[in-house]
């Protein structure tokens, strides 16, 4: 390696690893996990736990996020599940990048017409009606099949453990169980299953899930096929009849997840990877694209230009979102336009200095919060796994699958009644979907990264990659760093953390800009998790945001 080339890793290292403290301490909560070995980072700790025991065990990356999103399913039940879907980006250590698209489709009959003649004028957000088929449990076996080392049925074992002996429930979960009592209580299912005198499992109490331990244990027997051909699949369509629904057998055993070629951008010389549509990713190149126009990394990351300037990129990067994004298989989107450079300077020159756009022409209004889980895995090879999993709204559609204790999402909320526009309701079409994984990489440096939280996902991807790359954060800084969010199209208004600085909230607000100010580390922002990988040193990184229960933790050494 030449003088100059080790000095640019040397230097790049040092921003990115936060190796600059001084005795006035630091901008970030908590230092990174740092390891030779593998990194498991999600949203529990007992599920981050799981993945790094499987790769002690010898399991690569992939089989180490398949582990940990099982035992997720069970230790945070509100926010994923069986009944829900799944987005996967993966780096080989040769740098071969690949995704899947494990998002179900609606059901054949699912059709306006249907919804008309049941008395409904818009999409239900909840019921069976507002559920698709579950693409997550199809998912997991692909992968496996392609990049797994252990066997699929070891995979399972530390969910159905803590579905059958239990798991003490931690501070964010509790709380998001607790605020839907009210949803929970309305189905006798969910009644029965999710809560315990009728309340939340309270602080550390120890909750069990037996129904979904069998449907766990049914999957590891007989894989996939118990779920889309076998006894659980006729639990769906039974569950489907008794509510009123319209799922058929063959609208289970007919689906398939995709193999997806990824699209990229290039951000400030970062190559920066999502998947492409039905899913919200293209957003953030969109968002990252426009704000490429402007000088970020010569100014503060807490000024008022620089979230004024974000904030702007994201309302243009959203409009084009809403209207142009739905399944590509139904119809053509012009994605090689979105991400153009050119398409980016000419929006960014829409932007004023001194002024907050308060009338960028809506499309149909997003969802606000959403309840997913991001987790990601390094091994110690080097190979990285980028995952998402989520039933959408808390506990999904508050349908309980029949006897096997898991909830049906709500994805098919996400469909618009609006006959012209790409993402229409239709029999056998995936629906917009906000869940996205998140590669970004430079030279020897590869970062795997995700943030949760519905609609806030894109926007806070772009905010992620602005803070490594302009503003020189390491991974967990990045995580932890004050953002803002914008929770509807169209308007001034948006979310912002209180740690952001008082003088940069009142000039926003001189601006034009409506500010909600929310907590220290709020759950609107959305809980996220990174992995880095320096591929010359071979030292791996994680982090995980204190806005989740989560934890990155490592793969034990052998000593």
């Amino acid at each position: 390696m030449t003088r100059i080339r080790l000095f640019a890793t040397l230097l790049v290292m040092t921003m990115l690893t936060g190796t600059n403290l001084d005795a006035a301490g630091r901008s970030q909560a908590r230092s990174m996990v740092i390891t030779e070995r593998g990194i498991v980072a999600t949203s529990q700790t007992l599920a981050s736990q799981a993945g790094a025991q499987i790769l002690a065990r010898g399991g690569s990356a992939t089989d180490a996020a398949i582990a940990a999103n099982i035992a997720l399913t069970v230790v945070e039940p509100m926010s994923n599940g069986m009944g829900g879907d799944l987005f996967v980006l993966r780096r080989a250590a040769d740098g071969a990048v690949t995704g899947i698209n494990a998002s179900g489709w609606s059901p054949k009959d699912l059709t306006i017409e249907r919804l008309r003649e049941k008395g409904h004028t818009e999409m239900p957000s909840e019921g069976i009606l507002s559920a698709t088929v579950p693409g997550c449990v199809a998912g997991w076996e692909k992968l496996h099949e392609r990049y797994g080392r252990l066997p699929w049925k070891e995979l399972f074992q530390p969910a159905i453990y803590y579905a059958e002996h239990g798991f003490p429930v931690t501070e964010w979960i509790q709380e998001s169980w607790d605020s839907s009592v009210e949803k929970l209580s309305e189905d006798e299912q969910a009644r029965e299953l999710m809560l315990i005198g009728g309340k939340a499992p309270g602080l550390g109490e120890v909750f069990r899930n037996p129904a979904l331990a069998k449907a766990l244990r049914l999957v590891a027997e007989e894989g996939a096929e118990a779920f889309y051909r076998g006894a659980i699949a006729e639990a769906i369509v039974r569950t489907s009849e008794r509510e009123g629904g319209v799922f058929a057998a063959e609208d289970l055993a007919g689906f398939e997840p995709e193999w997806v070629e990824p699209i990229t951008t290039q951000y400030r010389g970062w190559k920066v990877y999502e998947l492409p549509p039905n899913g919200q990713g293209i957003a953030a190149l969109v968002m990252l694209n426009i704000m490429e126009q402007f000088e970020l990394p010569e100014l503060d990351p807490e000024s008022p230009e620089t979230f004024h300037t974000k904030i702007e990129a994201q309302k243009l990067a959203y409009q084009d979102l809403a209207r142009y994004v739905g399944d590509p298989h139904f119809s053509e989107l012009p994605i090689a336009g979105l991400l153009s450079k050119d398409y980016a300077k000419r929006r960014a020159a829409l932007i004023e200095s001194e002024k907050a756009h308060c009338d960028v022409e809506p499309g149909s209004p997003l969802p606000g919060e959403g309840d997913t889980i991001y987790m990601t895995v390094v091994d110690r090879d080097g190979n990285i796994v980028s995952l998402i999993q989520s039933i959408y709204q808390s506990f999904g559609s508050g349908v309980v699958v029949d006897g096997y204790g898991f909830h049906l999402h709500n994805r098919g909320a996400l469909f618009t009644l609006e006959e012209s526009h790409p993402n229409v309701l239709e029999g056998r079409k995936r629906p917009f979907h906000t869940i996205i994984p998140a590669l970004m990489e430079k030279d020897e440096v590869h970062i795997g990264f995700g943030i949760m939280g519905g609609s806030n996902q894109a926007q806070a991807h772009a905010q992620f990659v602005s803070n490594v790359v302009d503003h020189g954060m390491n991974i967990q800084r990045a995580l932890e760093a004050a953002r803002f969010t914008k929770r509807d199209l169209g308007g001034c208004d948006l979310a912002i953390e209180r740690r952001v600085p008082v003088q940069t909230i009142v000039e926003l607000e001189r601006r034009g800009h409506e500010i909600e100010v929310l907590g220290e580390y709020s759950s609107t922002m959305g809980g996220g998790q990174a992995v880095m990988f320096n591929s010359i040193t071979g030292v791996k990184f994680g982090a995980s945001s204190p806005r989740k229960d989560g934890a990155a933790i490592p793969e034990p050494d052998d000593y």
